[in-house]
């Protein structure tokens, strides 16, 4: 069975410059290629993305190819930063371009993020990983994604300033890569389940 991946790295830093993000993401994605999921990775701030709560912003918007490949995936796979606490500014905006798509449907009339599994993956020196992880899982939620158990996985430093993912060494963080492994498994597993059990339409079609 064919299973395809989209990941989000909301990282500020654009991919000419190194992401602790990308790092935990790439933990989760190498358990995806184990399992023949294929996987693309978009580094959001490589992208011009237009603000609004719309699929397509017009002219010299890049988010609407983003959005595309979005569609044909089962897998939605969003990684942020922290930034005083919080998910970053891209990480805010690629949510709300996606709330912008939520009122499309798919061939049933349904939302059409049904019958797809989102999680989230957070960095940072500091506090607010649940939060942020809490955040997105809900957005993802509200919108339609199906939300399986255990698939957000972070990694925070020591408050203040201090080593990040990378130069930690986070990968040998027992707690956070057991985390991503749970949650690469929990949205493979997921993600076949509902392409073989799609949620009916009944109750659910967006004009009933």
């Amino acid at each position: 069975m064919s299973i395809n991946a989209v990941v989000l790295n909301c990282s500020l830093k654009s991919s000419e410059e190194g992401s602790n993000t990308q790092a935990l993401l790439d933990e989760v994605i190498q358990i995806f290629n184990k399992n023949d999921v294929h996987t693309e990775i978009f580094r959001l701030a490589d992208y011009d993305i237009h603000f609004g709560i719309s699929e397509d912003m017009g002219e010299g918007d890049e988010w609407p190819s983003i959005f595309q490949k979005i569609k044909e995936a089962d897998i939605l796979l969003i990684g942020t930063p922290l930034w005083l606490g919080e998910k970053s500014s891209i990480a805010s905006l690629a949510i709300e371009r996606l709330y912008g798509g939520s009122s499309l449907t798919n061939e049933k009339g349904q939302g059409i993020y049904y019958n797809k599994v989102g999680g989230v993956v957070v960095t940072g020196n500091e506090d607010g990983a649940k939060t942020a992880c809490r955040s997105i899982l809900y957005a993802m939620s509200h919108i339609g994604f199906t939300v399986p158990p255990n698939v957000e996985t972070y990694w925070v430093g020591d408050a203040g300033p201090g080593p990040s993912y990378i130069e930690a060494e986070g990968y040998k963080n027992e707690f956070t890569q057991k985390n991503a492994t749970m949650m690469a498994y929990n949205l493979i597993h997921f993600a076949r389940l509902l392409k073989e059990n799609p949620i009916p339409a009944e109750g659910n079609v967006m004009d009933s």
